[in-house]
């Protein structure tokens, strides 16, 4: 098999070996020449693994990895059930003072950490009843999931093991945890306090109340 067989696989956004052996239907190649040809596809640079069977061409990487949504995407290839959210959510909306860089989404299936040449991208696992919130996009015919500002809030701060800091009522948790959430808009404060009545956490709740009394004063 010769590269030019990638051709037609350049405009997809990943593909999978059982895509491979619709292509070369015609020539009827066994399995075990498919995956040799894979593996030297992508020793030679021409494909890039983004987990166990399930691979992007190099030429769809070029031309689209400056694209904003290109690394989002990629991580709702790596897992389908998942939304983005958490550290990479309030980091593009400038609440984490600290810098993170791997890709966060939440899912239903286990917690799990995939990395490939892409980068990393992380995924952690939430209750049935807190999977809710998110939208939806799409780029390249990958639908994207995505929590708003409030939820990817509610869920970091939900996943999280949080400093003790209910002995002392003057705590300031969001100065602990350094995010920066004294500008954050009205109906993002209420969206944010709309998830954790529904979640009906007790955490959540003095999470809440802590935020109230330290960072958004009436």
């Amino acid at each position: 098999m010769k590269t030019k067989n990638l051709d037609s696989l350049d405009r997809m956004p990943y593909f999978t070996i059982e895509a491979v052996k619709q292509l070369l239907e015609e020539t009827s190649p066994d399995d075990g020449s498919i995956r040799t040809t894979i593996y030297r596809w992508a020793k030679a640079g021409h494909i890039i693994r983004l987990k166990k069977g399930v691979y992007m061409t190099r030429r769809f990487f070029e031309a689209h990895r400056s694209d904003e949504e290109f690394a989002s995407m990629v991580s709702a290839i790596l897992i389908p059930q998942s939304y983005l959210s958490l550290e990479y959510i309030l980091q593009r909306n400038n609440i984490l003072t600290d810098i993170t860089y791997p890709i966060t989404a939440v899912t239903l299936k286990q917690t799990r950490v995939f990395e490939n040449k892409l980068g990393t991208f992380s995924y952690r696992n939430i209750k049935p009843a807190l999977y809710h919130g998110f939208t939806f996009s799409e780029y390249s015919g990958i639908p994207i999931a995505q929590a708003p500002l409030a939820k990817a809030l509610f869920d970091y701060l939900y996943l999280r093991k949080l400093p003790i800091y209910s002995a002392n009522a003057g705590d300031n948790l969001a100065e602990k945890l350094r995010l920066n959430l004294d500008d954050l808009a009205a109906e993002d404060r209420s969206a944010f306090a709309g998830f954790v009545e529904h979640s009906q956490s007790e955490k959540m709740k003095r999470v809440l109340k802590n935020l109230k009394e330290t960072v958004w004063q009436a």
